[in-house]
Order: C-alpha cells, then structure tokens, then sequence
C-alpha cells in the first residue's frame, strides 16, 4: 500500500461523528449495530469506531431505505451480496495475477485446471492429464482488450 493512500477500513471515527457524517443519529448506529447491518471495530474499552467505509454503508442503508423502500432485512442481504462479490472480484484479480505469472514463466497461456483447482502450465501441444469423464476445455483470451 501506498504510504500516501488511506486505509479506508480504518476505524477511525467515534460514534457521534460517524453520525454526523452519515446523517443519522447516533441511537440509530447503535441499533444498526445491535442487528449486524452495520458493525464498526471496537475498542478496547468497548466504545465503537467506525471506518471510511462503515460511513458509505450507512449512507447506502439510509439511501436504500428511504428513496428505494427496501426494509432493514433486505438491506442487511443487500450488503451481504456487496461483500461477496467483492470478495469474488479479490479473488478473481489474484486468480488473473498467478495466470499473468504463469503465463510469463511458460512464454504463453497455455495451462489445465483440475477439478480441485490445481492449475498446471502445459507447453503448446502438450495435452493435461485428465479423469475418465473429465471435459477438456480450450481457453482463448479475447484479444480485443
């Protein structure tokens, strides 16, 4: 990480900021808390600490609820969804790092994936062990990009 980015999971802000800067009051953090919608860090004393990050998800939850109608428990799923597929995306983006590796050690993305997910880099021609039943399947990168 950058020495001049800011960590916007850091739990930095009290309470009564966070719900200033979210437009909410503070009773109202707490009771997001208490449901598990929104859960800033704690500190050692107990007092809550809220992120960069917790503040846009509370300025969504207030969004959501008063201009789109969604009720608290479709917002918690809501959220739930947002942090899978940004979990998928961490994911996929370390998944197309080790292919870029990969790809540079064996000079071209030629490679097999097992059903665990092992991935094994082939040379061109070379054909992957593969299971009785097992599908062979040809990836060709679109190139337009």
């Amino acid at each position: 990480m950058s020495p001049h980015r800011i960590d916007e999971r850091a739990p930095v802000f009290v309470i009564s900021v966070a719900a200033e800067l979210s437009g909410m009051h503070p009773q109202t953090l707490r009771q997001y808390d208490r449901i598990g919608l929104v859960s800033p860090r704690r500190t050692a004393g107990r007092g809550r600490r809220y992120s960069a990050r917790d503040i846009a998800q509370l300025r969504e939850v207030q969004r959501l609820s008063q201009e789109e109608g969604i009720n608290l428990a479709g917002i918690k799923r809501i959220l739930q969804l947002q942090d899978e597929v940004a979990s998928l995306r961490e994911q996929l983006g370390a998944v197309h790092e080790a292919i870029e590796e990969m790809a540079a050690r064996s000079g071209g993305r030629v490679f097999s994936a097992d059903r665990s997910g092992r991935v094994t880099s082939l040379r061109r021609g070379e054909r992957p062990d593969r299971p009785p039943g097992g599908a062979l399947v040809l990836w060709r990168p679109d190139r337009r990009r």
